[in-house]
């Protein structure tokens, strides 16, 4: 599936492999409004990709401009070595596209689904066939392949999405929040697709909001906030470089967490205030939470857990990814 439809074109090559999608200075305005505010990115061959953030933060702006139906309005962009401005349609025949909401023809069945959207690139109609039978495999749809669409669960029509952006063989799969909706069962065996994709070669770049989304699934990713790229690294290293090792939740019967800040003052690295709970970051949770006791301090709940993306997040923008 990671095969090519088109004449391979030339890419730039960067120390640890080839760069597909490169842009520099990326912007896209919609009249006074910054959507996307002087980016640069680069991703390689083989890798996956997030861009992290809270709805507004310009990520889908910035993977319609990577998926050339969107032109920049300032920047620079190659993908695949093309630029999108001239080269668009070639770009697009080797791009598969999974949106943030289905597009699917709830009219046709599972199978005519996705030779119906082959038929769009112009494949033969027996090497379409040929595809829909292995992506209808891979997305677990084969014994669906003859039901129509309407009656498919959530995560049945977002795999049937995913294997229809698949038909044209793409080389880079740009996902739009891929998992929205769907239950925690639904996400992991979509997830397994997608690691299963990314281990035959195809390029994934997606967007999501959800936390244990990136890390299960980026290999590198930024986070973006008003437009703006806040920092970018592996998830293991933005914890790294963001967060301590640990950290204390605790939860108290007052509605207002706020005035306790002030009594744990000391007692972790960095305090936040969320509306229902106040996180302290250590790299001792144990610790931390015996010290809050022996001030006194009797709350409702405490948890000591790993650091995670959100607390970065937090960090990095002072607001939950849901805000």
């Amino acid at each position: 599936m990671a095969q090519t439809t088109g004449e391979p074109a030339s890419t730039t090559t960067g120390p640890d492999g080839e760069v597909l999608i490169e842009a520099r200075g990326l912007t896209k305005r919609f009249g006074d409004f910054v959507a996307v505010d002087g980016i640069d990115v680069s991703v390689r061959r083989g890798e996956a990709f997030g861009f992290l953030g809270p709805n507004g933060a310009g990520k889908t702006s910035a993977m319609r401009m990577i998926g050339c139906v969107s032109p920049p309005s300032a920047g620079s962009l190659r993908v695949l070595g093309m630029d999108p401005d001239g080269d668009g349609p070639a770009i697009r025949a080797r791009l598969g596209v999974v949106p943030q909401r289905d597009t699917l023809d709830e009219e046709l069945t599972v199978e005519e689904n996705i030779l119906v959207y082959g038929r769009y690139f112009g494949l033969p109609k027996a090497l379409v066939r040929e595809r829909a039978t292995e992506l209808l495999d891979f997305s677990q749809l084969t014994e669906r392949s003859s039901s129509k669409v309407e009656p498919l669960s959530g995560g049945m029509k977002r795999r049937l999405t995913i294997a229809r952006s698949l038909v044209n063989a793409p080389e880079i799969l740009l996902l739009d929040e891929p998992t929205t909706g769907l239950d925690p069962q639904a996400r992991h065996v979509l997830w397994d697709r997608l690691f299963r994709l990314k281990r035959s070669g195809v390029t994934l770049v997606l967007t999501t909001h959800y936390m244990d989304e990136a890390e299960q699934l980026c290999d590198r990713l930024v986070v973006m906030d008003h437009g703006r790229i806040v920092a970018e690294g592996s998830p293991r290293s933005l914890i790294e470089q963001y967060s301590t090792r640990e950290v204390l939740e605790l939860r108290f019967a007052d509605d207002d967490h706020a005035p306790y800040a002030a009594k744990v003052e000391g007692l972790a690295e960095r305090v936040e205030v969320l509306p229902d709970r106040l996180l302290l970051y250590t790299d001792d949770g144990d610790g931390a939470a015996s010290a809050v006791h022996d001030r006194g301090l009797t709350p409702l709940s405490h948890l000591v857990r790993r650091s995670s993306l959100e607390d970065v997040f937090l960090r990095l923008t002072g607001r939950t990814l849901v805000d």
